[in-house]
């Protein structure tokens, strides 16, 4: 099947869409299930705002719109609702109650930020330095290891600002690998960078090296849009070419994830 659990909504400041948009796109671009993860919010302890993700009380009409979506599309395609989360151990007992109070399908573990976004910077633009390469390294074992999340999104997310792939990133990515494969953690290749990739002549993610070592490391794969535009849904060219490439690695590859109530 054509699937994508990887995609946002307007409510996180940075996507571009309709939610209905959304769902439309998907269905021309012949995927039968769509995952809605949004950035989650956080119920902060201090008067941080974030300002790349929904807001605490954008919720309840977010899980509504998708759920009105859901049924009137059912016949074409399946709509699963969910959160794009961080590991944030202060705030997971406030994660865990909206999962229950909303019925969330599942969750999506991205690992942006190391433990809360109110201090620390984000592992995309400031991972630069072996430190956070390795503060990168610790919350995503952790956040794997909580049992809380159906896959790693980007796990290749501190390529996009790390100079090279040098000895450092192999070590991480291999005590990365080892442990969504001792954990049953699905790792999403995200083809979201591609268009970038392309046309500045780099190499972000998904990373060739990294995938390398996930192979190696018997890993799962599934392939993420992370869709921030609902345009990105109807292009064919960058799922096809990932489904070329995971087939070229020989990493065991699915197309669909476990929800909340099949735990």
């Amino acid at each position: 099947m054509k699937t994508n659990y990887h995609t946002h909504t307007t409510r996180c400041n940075h996507a571009n869409g309709s939610d209905e948009e959304f769902v439309l796109s998907a269905i021309k671009g012949g995927y039968q299930i769509l995952g809605f993860s949004d950035h989650t919010p956080w119920k902060y302890r201090t008067d941080y705002v974030s300002g790349i993700r929904m807001l605490p009380d954008e919720l309840p009409e977010y899980v509504e719109s998708l759920r009105t979506l859901r049924s009137q599309y059912k016949e074409k395609i399946d709509i699963k609702i969910g959160l794009e989360c961080e590991f944030f151990p202060d705030y997971i007992p406030w994660l865990k109650e909206q999962v229950k109070a909303y019925g969330l399908d599942y969750l999506l573990f991205g690992n942006h930020y190391y433990h809360t976004d109110e201090k620390f910077p984000y592992f995309g633009r400031q991972t630069t330095n072996r430190d956070m390469l390795d503060l990168y390294e610790e919350s995503v074992i952790e956040g794997m290891e909580s049992g809380l999340f159906c896959c790693l999104a980007h796990p290749d997310l501190f390529m996009r600002s790390y100079p090279e792939f040098d000895h450092h990133c192999t070590s991480i990515s291999r005590h990365i690998c080892r442990a969504a494969a001792r954990l049953n953690v699905p790792l999403e290749y995200n083809i979201s960078f591609v268009p970038y990739n392309e046309a500045h002549g780099r190499t972000t993610f998904p990373h060739p090296k990294f995938w390398h070592i996930a192979a190696n490391e018997g890993c799962t794969a599934i392939i993420g849009v992370d869709a921030h535009d609902n345009r990105f849904l109807e292009e064919k060219k960058y799922y096809d070419q990932a489904l070329v490439q995971l087939k070229e690695l020989g990493i065991k590859t699915i197309d669909t994830l476990p929800m909340l109530t099949d735990r």
